[in-house]
């Protein structure tokens, strides 16, 4: 099996964004979104992913970050799913829970196909790094949706909003890593085929 790897274009009035994602990966992580505080949390779940990742982002950011983290969790999906090809043999299910300081966060994941998020950011403070908490939410939904996976987020405890989102992108990095590992011969499901 060759490196599964894949380039997601998008360019709207919103965003104009370049991704390429590769699962069996290097480190390698170069994130450009134009805001700081993102790529510092998409470089942390890449890495902890084990993915090469090399995205670039140019948003319409003199309005807010809304359209570009919802943007680029579209096309980290997208990526996700298109390097997945037809998910033979992949784990599937995984889970990772993740302290950072006071913090800690827990994500379980399933790359059925079917898409889901369950995600209560009442812990997180209304605003995080001058951004209001909710483009994260946006994020995490639109990366599940478009990547076909079910995505549940849980804020354990904490109180500082950068600890709370790291713990979350790391374990979510941990979470993928294990669940795109090839350890079947088959496909992960009862039914035979996953959606």
């Amino acid at each position: 099996m060759g490196k599964r790897t894949a380039t997601v274009k998008r360019a709207t009035k919103e965003t104009d964004i370049l991704l390429t994602l590769t699962l069996e990966g290097e480190g390698r992580v170069s994130v450009d979104t134009g805001i700081g505080f993102a790529d510092h949390m998409l470089t942390l779940a890449a890495f902890w992913a084990g993915f090469d990742l090399d995205l670039t982002c140019r948003g319409d950011l003199e309005i807010d970050s809304h359209h570009t983290l919802e943007d680029i969790g579209l096309c980290l999906g997208q990526a996700l799913s298109e390097a997945l090809e037809d998910k033979h043999g992949i784990v599937r299910v995984a889970s990772a829970k993740v302290p950072m300081d006071e913090a800690l966060a827990e994500v379980v994941i399933d790359l059925s196909g079917r898409p889901y998020i369950v995600y209560d950011d009442a812990l997180l403070p209304d605003i995080i790094a001058g951004d209001e908490k909710d483009v994260w939410r946006e994020f995490f939904k639109s990366f599940a949706y478009r990547a076909g996976m079910n995505l549940h987020i849980q804020f354990v405890y904490g109180q500082n909003g950068h600890h709370l989102l790291e713990a979350a992108f790391k374990a979510l990095g941990i979470a993928l890593s294990q669940a795109v590992r090839v350890g079947r011969s088959g496909v992960s499901s009862t039914k035979g085929s996953l959606d």
